[in-house]
């Protein structure tokens, strides 16, 4: 998986490339962890994401907690397979999906 960042004053975005499993759920769990302070708006980039695991729902749940205290999330470019995921999951109620 490969994982763009992109920050602007208060404003991080977060583009996502390939598989969100539990392989590679770590490291984005890690870079969000670093990521966070200070941040009031996150945006987070489906567009080439191919597949999301329940590990890797598990990481934007726990992003989406902490965005909820500090500011807002907003999950865009998700494709059919993975609005499926979310919707299966109860996650298209939990998430701002655009």
């Amino acid at each position: 998986m490969t994982i763009t960042k992109e920050q602007n004053g208060q404003e991080l975005s977060i583009a996502l490339e390939g598989r969100l499993d539990t392989t590679t759920s770590p490291e984005l769990e890690g870079e969000l962890k670093g990521s966070l302070d200070g941040i009031t708006s996150l945006t987070i980039d489906l567009a080439a994401l191919d597949y999301i695991s329940s590990a890797g729902l598990r990481v934007l749940l726990s992003a989406q907690k902490t965005m909820n205290k500090q500011g807002s999330m907003v999950v865009k470019n998700v494709s059919e397979e993975i609005m499926e995921v979310f919707e299966v999951t109860g996650f298209s109620d939990i998430l701002t999906i655009e």
